[in-house]
């Protein structure tokens, strides 16, 4: 399917790997000029042909100055996507040891950083009629699926999706949320990453639990998704294809939540 985006813009945060790359990687074979935000800019990154910023979006100034670079290298923002998460080393401590630090870092990353990326590209988006794309989490429906800072920080993620789209459907923005389940990436696979820990709480190594993973969640697909998958959602969200979809969370979790 031709989702007619060759010539667009977009700006991806939380580019360097994982979803973001994956979605980086998918614009650009759809014609679309990108601008990939990460703090640290990788290998991977740099190939993808995205035009690259390094920003640390837990702050006010890094969002400032990624959406300044953006618009400078794209002339105009068409589309964006927040993919940006919590990292690819967090751990659950519980409720009891999850202190106000940890709970500030999560907020400021899982949701703070798409507040504000989204405030400073929005005059952007209100001109061109442009789309806008956030990465939650299925935690956000299930807040015990995970760590219980990241888990409520990605439910007002999603939250904050459905306000912008009632407020600003009416002048021509889109926006959606994409909800993934356990996705192929360094936080589920990483030697140090969310996964192994929950590894070794188990007692098991990680290649083990890692196959365990779908079924004790219930994933009626038997498999982990691949961020390919989660990339191509997204860019037909982003399309002229979704031109009726807004204010929408569509989950891409293998059948996890059972919820309607």
């Amino acid at each position: 399917m031709d989702l007619h985006l060759a010539g667009k813009t977009a700006l991806v945060t939380g580019a360097s790997r994982g979803i973001g790359l994956a979605v980086v990687r998918r614009l650009a074979a759809e014609g679309v000029r990108t601008v990939g935000v990460a703090r640290t800019i990788t290998d991977e990154l740099t190939a993808s042909g995205a035009v690259t910023v390094s920003a640390d979006l837990a702050t006010a100034e890094g969002t400032a100055h990624a959406v300044e670079r953006a618009r400078a290298a794209l002339g105009r923002i068409d589309l964006l996507v927040n993919g940006v998460g919590l990292g690819d080393t967090f751990a659950s401590e519980g409720f009891l040891g999850t202190d106000d630090a940890v709970w500030q870092a999560s907020i400021d990353i899982n949701l703070y950083s798409a507040v504000r990326i989204t405030r400073a590209a929005l005059p952007d988006l209100l001109e061109t009629g442009g789309s806008i794309v956030n990465i939650s989490s299925m935690g956000a429906r299930v807040p015990s699926s995970g760590p219980v800072d990241y888990t409520v920080a990605k439910a007002a993620l999603t939250a904050l999706g459905k306000a912008l789209a009632e407020e600003f459907g009416p002048r021509g923005v889109r926006v959606n949320t994409v909800a993934p389940g356990p996705v192929r990436t360094a936080v589920w696979e990483a030697e140090d990453g969310f996964g192994a820990h929950l590894a070794e709480a188990s007692g098991v190594d990680l290649p083990t639990f890692l196959a365990q993973v779908p079924q004790a969640i219930g994933m009626t697909t038997g498999r982990m998704t691949e961020p390919a998958e989660v990339a191509a959602l997204v860019a037909f969200l982003l399309s002229d294809h979704a031109r009726s979809i807004t204010g929408a969370e569509l989950r891409i979790d293998g059948g996890a939540v059972k919820t309607v």
